[in-house]
């Protein structure tokens, strides 16, 4: 099983129309492959029919290559549908591939059992079979019931977790370049602590 994110990002909403058009193109290519694709996540676009972000599933021998054709910045030309006469056409989106979580990663999740239940508290099976899974050092938990068997709703609740804690990380990295982005221009001119002077860039004060 992989885990597949498409994402307009910051892009106007022809980017998240664009997003919901490889969707339904992605879901035609799956089933030629015999790839099992399912929507874990959807985050609405801005206008009906459109998705901001959507993160799948895609399970089958053909998975995986389906998966790296899907990842990378893409690009959909086309006249926009909402700006009648506005001069691009270019329109970007991109797609994620989450690589499998380390194997360490299981030992760190605690993993609870309770029965599956649909819309209105009716219980879809009479089994414990959906899974709630907290990852015990940063408290990120999911609860997955998508899968029929206990052991597959545990395999696709480690991947989610690994696929947070993979966005927390770059969440951070971004920030933190932002902060060095952000020091940069701060830089008092005038004033320095210290002075360096030549080529040999000699200390001033000594």
């Amino acid at each position: 099983m992989i885990l597949l994110q498409l994402s307009a990002a910051q892009g106007p909403e022809e980017c998240a129309l664009a997003v919901a058009k490889a969707l339904i193109r992605l879901q035609d290519e799956a089933d030629a492959q015999a790839v099992a694709l399912r929507i874990l996540e959807e985050e609405p676009g801005p206008r009906r029919g459109t998705l901001r972000s959507v993160l799948l599933a895609l399970d089958g021998e053909q998975a995986e290559r389906l998966a790296d054709h899907w990842t990378g910045s893409l690009q959909w030309t086309c006249s926009s549908p909402y700006r009648p006469g506005h001069a691009r056409k270019n329109w970007f989106f991109g797609g994620a591939r989450f690589a499998p979580p380390a194997p360490e990663l299981a030992s760190e999740i605690h993993f609870e059992t309770l029965r599956s239940s649909g819309p209105g508290g009716q219980h879809v099976n009479t089994t414990d079979s959906a899974v709630r899974a907290t990852h015990l050092a940063s408290g990120v938990s999911v609860k997955v019931q998508s899968e029929r068997s206990q052991h597959a709703n545990k395999r696709l609740a480690l991947l989610l977790i690994g696929q947070r804690l993979a966005q927390q990380a770059e969440q951070v990295d971004s920030e933190l370049r932002a902060e060095r982005r952000l020091f940069h221009h701060r830089i008092e001119r005038g004033n320095p602590r210290r002075v360096f002077r030549g080529e040999r860039f000699e200390p001033a004060d000594e």
